[in-house]
């Protein structure tokens, strides 16, 4: 007689699950998937009791405290939701929109929906139950004055604030913070402190960090206790110590990291070299920035035959951080390293990011080498990639290479007289490329850079404008033919990986983009997708024009932000089919994946961390981070720079025209400001949106992007980090 127990409906209603992925023998009654929980519950269409989705799962009695717990998971992530009978239901299924809340300096907010459709408006009233950065799901109750989609928080599913940045200040006995980040517009209250704890010493107006003990809720506002006084909110550095915070960027390193680290050596051992190629004879060189102190790669270039080979060797990172490592933990947590003024967040300690991964002159350094032949049309014919010893033979700057390669400087020429064959060989194949670049079609805008100079004690002296030379373009040539090559390798070995990924423009984007044009008798070719040539094309022919920084900067405008992803859609903006980041492992985790995924692919093996599509959006996520991050310390330099310039007259071009006013950047000081639609004369502006201006509605006085404007200063606020203009009393502008 057979043992086999007959098969019961609620076994067939398992097997029926299609989302269902166990691991077999793990358990031999496994709970529905949410999928297929979502699925029974848009095939009844109607709110159910608990004891009802029971029963329509089969879940035994033995199950419902584990399902109950799944069901309240999916609550979370805003899969489902209860009503006031308790009853469970689909969000959707009762015109509630789950998103994450966005809040704004003036005390609203809007509900960002995370199906990317259209935001709904929160009152300031509806912002008192939650902070910036929350998921809640909210239902919609109408529309606003101004034709917006409003909504009235039901529930709050995650809270993205524990710990919040601000100053603190007393009121009548009522000690309070507010916060840094202008978009949590709620007062935390500080909770009297117990008996047996030690208040810390507070000072009205000083930066301290408060843990938030109770989430605000309709019924009371958010309440927290300080975990650490920062100090005065001029203190040198503060800036920056508020932004880390602000912006949640990890920056000490944990426990397990730093033991690790420990361990390491000083120096790369001879055991190191096993399955490594000998390239210590090559005399390749790094060539960064005078400041620079993280040297990710090096370069080498000789003659062969009518074309170059050009060897880029990058820091081996992968050899130290292994997968899983807590050093992989904390690079992967930050996800890229910070560059502030005079302060970097490294992504690795500093023994690995200034010492064992980094290529310093003089010294033998693991490296992962791409070996290339390039033909002398700037064609990459053959590449291949390989471990290997390399010893760099000089630490060399790009004003260095300038002064030797371009300026003739005879003293320089003569320092690097070993060196200089290599030197101008590597300048003939960046001629090469340059032209190979030019017939691909690569997007080159032109853009001002500029750095601030301090003084020994810190104080900002100056903003100054800072040139790229030929150097910084010979060594970016350089790294885009070995991002290139690692891209295409690892698409040839199916590998997967992240892409660095530039989509092409938005078709909206690009419809507004031509009827600007035309207004200027320009056209964009390429139909409705244009090719970056296409782009390439119209920017050269804005060459002399006295409009060419109002017409390029709307080009630019159109175009899509870059991002990491698994699926390979090129780069707009480079021209590639395929494009991926190798060259900065030491500063940045994407080139550390791509670093693991070759080291596989050439052992013939797979590398696979997990889901590639979440750590693509976490990295992208990360530089996001760093970048508003280093934004907000810019911007209170240049403020804390321009409070005693109150009164001065500047000379400027409009930067940006919003329906609130023109923002103005400064031609001398490299700064930028408001101008308010109030202060743009006795007139009634209409912001045009269109055609990238103001227009009055009498005098017809036009105010547009890239217009040229004199501007007195009138106010510095240190406290929300904005400079207000106003037009300079003699500017005239005469209607256009």
């Amino acid at each position: 007689m057979s043992n086999k127990k007959p098969i019961s409906q609620r076994s067939r209603t398992r097997r029926a699950d299609p989302w269902l992925e166990r691991e077999k023998g793990k358990y031999e009654h496994p709970l529905p998937s949410r999928e297929y929980t979502l699925e029974i519950f848009a095939d009844q269409g109607v709110p159910l009791a608990f004891e009802e989705i029971c029963r329509l799962l089969d879940i035994e009695a033995h199950e419902e405290e584990g399902f109950q717990r799944r069901l309240g998971a999916m609550a979370r992530d805003g899969q489902l939701m209860q009503d006031r009978r308790d009853n469970w239901l689909i969000p959707d299924k009762a015109s509630l929109v789950t998103g994450r809340i966005q809040g704004h300096a003036d005390g609203f907010g809007f509900l960002v929906p995370e199906d990317g459709g259209e935001d709904l408006f929160l009152s300031a009233h509806e912002m008192e139950k939650v902070l910036h950065g929350d998921r809640a799901i909210a239902r919609i109750a109408g529309m606003d004055r101004k034709g917006r989609r409003e909504g009235k928080i039901v529930e709050v599913t995650e809270r993205a604030n524990t710990r919040v940045v601000g100053r603190v200040y007393c009121e009548h006995g009522v000690w309070f913070v507010v916060a840094e980040n202008r978009r949590i517009s709620q007062d935390i209250l500080l909770a009297p402190v117990s008996k047996d704890k030690k208040a810390p010493a507070l000072k009205s107006g000083q930066v301290v960090v408060v843990e938030i003990i109770e989430q605000p809720s309709k019924h009371a506002q958010a309440i927290g206790q300080v975990v650490e006084v920062l100090g005065n909110y001029a203190d040198p550095g503060m800036e920056i110590e508020i932004a880390l915070r602000k912006h949640d960027l990890p920056f000490e390193f944990s426990k397990e990291s730093i033991a690790q680290t420990k361990k390491l050596p000083d120096e790369v051992r001879k055991s190191d070299w096993k399955g490594r190629e000998d390239i210590t004879h090559l005399p390749l060189v790094t060539i960064d920035g005078e400041t620079a102190r993280d040297f990710d790669d090096a370069v080498y270039c000789e003659r062969q035959g009518k074309g170059f080979r050009l060897i880029v060797a990058i820091a081996d990172v992968s050899h130290y951080v292994t997968p899983g490592s807590a050093l992989d933990k904390d690079a992967y947590e930050r996800g890229t390293s910070v560059y502030f003024p005079r302060r970097v967040i490294p992504m690795l300690p500093e023994k690995l990011s200034n010492g064992l991964c980094s290529i310093n002159p003089n010294v033998e350094r693991l490296c992962m080498v791409c070996d290339m032949a390039i033909s002398g049309q700037g064609e990459i014919k053959q590449y291949r990639f390989y471990p290997a010893v390399m010893f760099s033979h000089a630490r060399l700057t790009y004003t260095e290479v300038a002064n030797a390669l371009y300026e003739g400087d005879k003293d320089t020429r003569k320092k690097l007289a070993t060196l200089l064959p290599h030197l101008e060989n590597l300048d003939a194949l960046f001629r090469v490329l340059l032209k190979a670049r030019d017939k691909r079609g690569a997007i080159d805008f032109d853009t001002a850079e500029t750095r601030m100079v301090f003084d020994d004690h810190g104080k900002i002296l100056k903003i100054e404008a800072y040139e790229r030379n030929d150097a910084h373009r010979l060594i970016e040539e350089c790294m885009l033919a070995a991002n290139v090559c690692a891209s295409a390798y690892l698409t040839e070995q199916e590998q997967h990986v992240l892409y660095r990924v530039h989509p092409q423009p938005k078709e909206e984007k690009v419809t507004k983009l031509r009827e600007f044009l035309a207004t200027f008798g320009l056209q964009l070719g390429g139909g409705d997708t244009p090719h970056a040539k296409d782009y390439s094309k119209l920017l050269d022919k804005l060459t002399g024009r006295p409009d060419k920084l109002l017409l390029q900067t709307v080009m630019l405008r159109s175009l899509q932000q870059a991002v990491y992803s698994p699926d390979n859609v090129g780069h707009f903006g480079l021209a590639y089919d395929s494009y991926t980041h190798f060259t900065s492992p030491i500063r940045r985790y994407p080139d550390l994946l791509v670093h693991r995924a070759i080291k596989a692919a050439v052992n013939g093996s797979k590398y696979e961390p997990g889901s590639w599509d979440e750590i693509g959006a976490h990295c992208s996520a990360t530089e996001r981070r760093a970048d508003e991050a280093t934004r907000d310390v810019e911007a209170w330099l240049k403020c804390y720079y321009m409070q005693d310039r109150v009164g001065e007259i500047f000379s400027g071009s409009v930067s940006s025209v919003v329906p609130f006013g023109i923002f103005v950047a400064l031609d001398a000081v490299y700064i930028e400001g408001l101008v308010h639609v109030s202060e743009l004369g006795r007139d009634y502006f209409t912001f045009d949106e269109a055609n990238h201006q103001m227009i009055g509605s009498r005098t017809a006085v036009r105010y547009r992007l890239a217009d040229r404007i004199k501007v007195q200063l009138v106010r510095v606020d240190m406290n929300s980090n904005k400079i207000d203009f106003r037009l300079a009393p003699d500017d005239v502008v005469s209607a256009k």
